[in-house]
């Protein structure tokens, strides 16, 4: 005798719920400039009716090109509450990733002010100070690895420590990877292989947690214009997608957005490309 299968969805199972992450909470890292991914998923989250603990660390963006957003982090923080749904909320604060002590501290502090945390997107990145083969050396592969691969695997194990293993949707992480397994990245040996590190872990996190209701999967946004190419490389670089334009911020967040609410709940272990087609 065959078994019958599962029922099918009703006709309001089947229609979006507009406010999918209604009181959840989502703690999502490197939100400091609002030209940015994390800024652009924090949004998104929020619009989806989540509450949002927002990291950052301005020290950061004051050694890059960008430098640090205009008026701090006041301006970042005001342009996500502006897309919070009636009751949600939104906290934030300063931490340097690299210091092994703040994954757990910072996972503290967002169960602290928001009462726990649903989901999780590591977002943040230490860019620049990075070469080829010839010139990589001790402190560059060492300090990559401590803010891109490290404090990122203790996130998840921060997270999976406090996730309530009897929670309605359970939990969600996401990590950003940089499509370094699709093609080199010439004169970023210690980027690359710190961002290579979180793909190639996702399916073992994932097959770890599954049993607690918690996916992890990565996403790879492909090149996305934060405000950081030249001019000449805007253009080399644009010419190589089918649509004629880079990414933007939210072209990855849609993607990211998607995989914290329950349509993703049975996608985990992946790593995700959402480059547009960009050709290599």
């Amino acid at each position: 005798m065959t078994h019958p299968g599962p029922p099918a969805p009703t006709p309001d199972q089947l229609r979006r719920d507009p406010l999918p992450l209604a009181g959840r909470v989502a703690l999502v890292t490197g939100v400091s400039r609002r030209a940015g991914i994390g800024y652009a998923v924090a949004r998104r989250l929020a619009a989806l009716g989540a509450s949002l603990f927002l990291h950052h660390h301005l020290p950061h963006d004051a050694d890059q090109p960008w430098g640090v957003e205009p008026g701090g982090i006041t301006g970042v923080v005001d342009g996500v509450a502006e897309a919070l749904v009636i009751g949600a909320r939104v906290h934030h604060a300063g931490a340097d990733l690299a210091d092994p002590e703040a994954p757990a501290q910072l996972l503290r502090a967002a169960r602290d002010a928001l009462g726990r945390v649903d989901i999780l997107v590591c977002n943040h990145a230490r860019n620049g100070g990075d070469g080829p083969l010839s010139t990589v050396d001790v402190a560059m592969l060492d300090g990559h690895w401590a803010v891109n691969a490290r404090s990122s695997i203790l996130l998840a194990q921060a997270f999976a420590a406090h996730q309530d293993q009897h929670a309605q949707h359970g939990g969600r992480i996401v990590f950003l990877t940089s499509g370094q397994n699709l093609g080199p990245m010439p004169g970023e040996v210690a980027y690359a292989a710190s961002k290579g590190a979180l793909a190639a872990i996702t399916a073992t996190l994932a097959d770890e947690l599954a049993d607690r209701g918690i996916t992890v999967n990565a996403v790879n946004p492909g090149p996305v214009d934060t405000g950081w190419p030249s001019p000449d490389l805007h253009e080399l670089v644009r010419r190589r997608f089918p649509a004629g334009r880079w990414g933007e911020p939210d072209d990855p967040a849609r993607l990211i957005a998607w995989l914290a609410t329950d349509e993703a709940r049975w996608i985990t272990g992946q790593v995700l490309n959402s480059e547009g087609g960009f050709r290599r």
